[in-house]
């Protein structure tokens, strides 16, 4: 592995863990990123169970992530007249520790700026395999290339587009878009459903969070004016608050808007080329997508380790250890239908599984099952350099 360049796609979660890694076992590592700068803000996310806090723990990261967590919080659901119907509980959706998804990505960058090159606001334009490694071109740098390249760049993954095929390919919408927003508003975490639509304040995810069903969209991601307009015509008719936080929508301090979906692939690798995190296995609000990212980091670093650089048996390994516990997490038809579902009968029956604490609990003891389904090797002995011991 000593010297091995390696390019990562994607400077939120799973680009710099794995960066971490690699630098640990002796790469040469670059990470670039379209966004301009480190993202900060974003949805809370979390981890849970045992597996999770071990990676984080052999990270030497465990800590700290204690120190900046959130806590989770209980968000109350209420009825159009704010008359409370259930509670749902900050454990079901803020694990054993919850953090800000911003400050879990300016941590693992502090850990490894030092160490790796970052290079912002540029993206990879194409990929062009030789015999000894990966002849990338760029929208701003000089064309460079590495002996392996990683797609950890989310599940409208740049890198997945160029090696493995158009998104159409991979990429299952399943019925529901969803959107984070920051509209200025103070309230205590609320939740209100009509049928296919759902509004949240104070909640675990952000200031103000959507989830609502439609058919596919076709939008500008990066035209946030036209995601405002998207947003305010699903929740047109809305009863409860919903007519106030359309009105602030046009102003809104952040907002970000994508499709609830799943992504299925094959492989996750083709020739020197991986992919990682969200780009490999998103299920987008599916549930510890994060300590997916982290897991799937550690597990891909750790088989390139002890393979001694020779991807084509790393990648094989890693796929074949990681697939059964990424399948986990996408059981069921997605978050969509459980957040908004699309009947009055559906929103009921939501709401009564939270009040039966027998069935609560089982939901949670199912869900830290998925989160520890894989028998964690240690690789933290292989290859370290100087510079991490």
């Amino acid at each position: 592995m000593k010297n091995a360049t390696v390019l990562i796609s994607g400077a939120s979660i799973a680009g710099p863990a794995l960066a971490y890694w690699l630098n640990r076992y002796g790469c040469t590592v670059t990470v670039v990123e379209k966004a301009p700068a480190l993202r900060p803000g974003g949805q809370n996310v979390d981890f849970k169970g045992a597996v999770h806090l071990t990676v984080l723990e052999r990270m030497g990261i465990l800590e700290e992530v204690r120190r900046r967590q959130t806590g989770g919080t209980d968000q109350v659901i209420v009825d159009a007249n704010g008359t409370k119907l259930a509670v749902m509980p900050g454990e079901f959706t803020g694990g054993a520790i919850e953090i800000s998804r911003g400050d879990l990505a300016a941590l693992l960058y502090e850990k490894t700026a030092g160490n790796c090159e970052y290079v912002f606001g540029d993206s990879i334009t194409s990929l062009t395999e030789t015999a000894g490694g990966v002849h990338v071109t760029f929208e701003r740098g000089a064309p460079r290339t590495f002996d392996l390249v990683v797609g950890a760049d989310g599940i409208h993954s740049n890198v997945r587009r160029l090696a493995f095929g158009p998104e159409s390919q991979y990429v299952r919408f399943l019925g529901y878009h969803y959107a984070l927003a920051d509209l200025g508003i103070d309230s205590g975490s609320m939740m209100y459903n009509e049928p296919g639509r759902m509004a949240a304040l104070g909640g675990p995810k952000a200031p103000a969070f959507f989830v609502f069903a439609s058919e596919q969209l076709d939008y500008d991601r990066y035209d946030v004016e036209q995601q405002k307009r998207i947003l305010i015509d699903a929740y047109r008719g809305g009863d409860w608050r919903i007519p106030e936080l359309m009105a602030k929508m046009p102003n809104a301090r952040e907002l970000y808007l994508d499709s609830i979906s799943r992504v299925e692939i094959d492989h996750y690798a083709k020739g020197r080329v991986v992919l990682l995190g969200d780009a490999a296995y998103g299920n987008t609000l599916g549930g510890f997508g994060t300590g997916l990212a982290l897991v799937g980091a550690y597990v891909l670093a750790g088989e390139l380790a002890a393979a001694g650089g020779d991807h084509r048996v790393a990648f094989r390994n890693y796929e074949e250890a990681f697939r059964g516990y990424a399948k986990v997490s996408k059981q069921g038809n997605g978050a969509g239908s459980f957040l908004a579902p699309a009947t009055r009968k559906g929103i009921r029956m939501r709401n009564w599984m939270f009040k039966r604490r027998l069935l609560f609990k089982a939901l949670m003891k199912m869900t830290d099952m998925f989160a520890t389904n894989i028998e964690l090797m240690d690789y933290t002995s292989l290859g370290m350099s100087s510079s991490t011991r």
